[in-house]
């Protein structure tokens, strides 16, 4: 079942309004600094006098963890004079009160079409090609990079003639222990992510806890236990960072389109890609 919605317009892509940022600066930062320590590394790798994809592997479910620390070490390096937009899914656009934050940061929806207006304007693209595939993967696999065979990203870097700077972010997927990807089970089952398009969900460890909690609450009905075990483990708040982890980013040198794409072979530029973010990955030493 996929959801009829039209994807929202590109408005101003990049461009953190001033509100948005004293937010970030206030509220934010302070949190992301005690919780997450975040470093970011090879910003001389980014190319200044064009656009470009930005490509990391992405974690931690909804990924609040990694997207507030490079939002903060962005503005922080950068300011708000140096744009870059954020691939965001469409709905994320259009639900209060997640939509007046990703609008005054500039994000865009996840689209071809706000791809090419984005690049076409000079804005480079921040872009997580694995997606829910990979930010729901158990934390086991948390350093492991796998855009899940995705290769739409490629097509929107070999369109626009733009190159790709590969970033490895390494910390940000055990903030949030993810026990089980679910293809099938999960989506259907809970109903509510198939209703919002998404093809996956997972359990994580604070929505078992959680869970085990509302069915063992003595004092509620065996039915209402089940609902509230169901509305619980459908929300997002399953997702919610509650390990405080060391979160480091580390970009590399660019991927010219014109040897990314010499051959039409698009699944050896995937690997290519992939191989190049691992490295970066692996670079980032744990502590």
């Amino acid at each position: 079942m996929k959801p009829r919605w039209k994807s929202p317009p590109v408005e101003s892509p990049g461009r953190v309004t001033p509100e948005a940022a004293r937010f970030v600066r206030r509220f934010l930062t302070p949190v992301v600094r005690a919780m997450h320590r975040p470093e970011l590394r090879g910003v001389e790798h980014l190319p200044a006098d064009r656009p470009y994809l930005l490509v990391a592997n992405h974690s931690a479910g909804v990924a609040m963890s990694e997207i507030f620390a490079f939002m903060t070490l962005w503005l922080e390096r950068f300011g708000v004079d140096r744009p870059i937009a954020g691939f965001t899914h469409p709905l994320g656009l259009k639900l209060f009160p997640a939509s007046v934050l990703l609008r005054d940061v500039g994000a865009v929806p996840s689209t071809y079409e706000a791809a090419a207006e984005t690049l076409r304007r000079g804005v480079p693209l921040l872009v997580f090609p694995g997606g829910d595939y990979e930010s729901l993967r158990p934390f086991w696999q948390a350093h492991r990079v796998d855009f899940g065979g995705r290769v739409g990203f490629l097509r929107i870097a070999r369109d626009a003639g733009v190159p790709i700077v590969p970033m490895g972010i390494r910390g940000s997927h055990l903030s949030v222990p993810i026990l089980w990807r679910s293809r099938h089970v999960l989506p259907n089952a809970l109903l509510l992510p198939r209703l919002f398009g998404l093809r996956r969900w997972a359990l994580t460890a604070l929505g078992a806890a959680g869970a085990a909690a509302l069915l063992l609450a003595p004092a509620w009905s065996l039915p209402l236990r089940l609902a509230a075990t169901w509305a619980w483990l459908s929300s997002p708040f399953i997702f919610t960072p509650i390990v405080p982890t060391t979160i480091r980013m580390r970009i590399g040198a660019p991927l010219e389109p014109s040897t990314l794409f010499a051959s039409d072979d698009l699944g050896d530029a995937l690997r290519r890609v992939e191989a190049a973010v691992q490295a970066q990955v692996d670079g980032l030493d744990p502590r």
